[in-house]
């Protein structure tokens, strides 16, 4: 297993509670939450998931903040 790939569970920890405390306070911060959210699962034991599978979910969070939200 890659480096990329390696289980590391205060990795997660770290990377969800910064997500956490950024969550709320504007729609950048509410990004990226979602953004570490989704890096954090690469180092979760429990989730199946590479770095392409990240960056095109990092890249769908883009686009929806640029073309101006779920709601449109």
């Amino acid at each position: 297993m890659s480096e990329w790939g390696d289980p590391d569970p205060e990795r997660v920890r770290l990377l969800r509670k910064t997500a956490d405390d950024l969550r709320g306070e504007c729609s950048e911060s509410e990004q990226l939450a979602a953004i570490l959210y989704r890096v954090s699962d690469l180092y979760d034991e429990d989730e199946e998931t590479d770095p392409e599978e990240i960056y095109i979910a990092v890249r769908n969070i883009l686009n929806v903040k640029e073309n101006g939200g779920l709601g449109r």
